[in-house]
């Protein structure tokens, strides 16, 4: 079923004043928004504040949702600044790290497997996690913006630009950037 034919009718059904429709939206997305926030805000109760507050700020805008990009980029654009601002608002500044690697559904799909190898092949693997996770934490925000944004949220090179507000090409020439430098910090050999 697409999500985007789905997201526009709710989004219609919400502007004509089915406040229930909104419901399904939330639904939808709310682990989604929850996973995005906690890699920005550690606290969990402040997690759930910020993400029940971009919902919030989502339902009361979303008149002037354009359709110009998918619902999921414009939500994740406010559950971005959401957090941000709750976070300058409390006088911090956004983590330098934007994400723990140990709460990405991929990682947790690589663990399940793992758990089935010999106790060398787990300690290579937790080396393996701790030199990527070491690797994303150093490269330039842009870089690890859109990487994360492909890899661990799927957002599609389109959907990355409207995100970043810059050309696909850009986006493109960011993640090569950056897996090219995981790559690197992993000892692979350059192509």
């Amino acid at each position: 079923m697409d999500t985007d034919i789905n997201d526009s009718a709710v989004v219609e059904r919400v502007r004509a004043g089915d406040k229930q429709a909104f419901n399904l939206l939330v639904a939808r997305y709310q682990y989604k928004i929850q996973n995005l926030v906690a890699r920005l805000i550690r606290d969990p109760a402040e997690q759930e504040d910020v993400a029940q507050e971009a919902f919030i700020k989502a339902y009361r805008a979303i008149g002037n949702f354009r359709g110009d990009s998918t619902f999921y980029t414009w939500l994740y654009r406010i559950a971005i600044n959401t957090a941000k601002n709750h976070l300058v608002g409390a006088g911090r500044k956004p983590p330098a790290r934007d994400v723990d690697v140990d709460d990405s559904t991929m990682l947790g799909q690589v663990e399940g497997l793992v758990e089935m190898n010999s106790p060398e092949a787990i300690l290579q693997n937790d080396e393996l996690v701790n030199t990527i996770r070491q690797a994303i934490a150093e490269l330039p925000d842009e870089l690890r913006e859109a990487i994360m944004l492909r890899e661990f949220d799927g957002l599609s090179y389109e959907d990355i630009a409207d995100v970043m507000g810059c050309p696909i090409g850009t986006v493109r020439s960011r993640i090569f950037r950056a897996r090219d430098a995981i790559e690197q910090a992993m000892g692979l050999p350059l192509k």
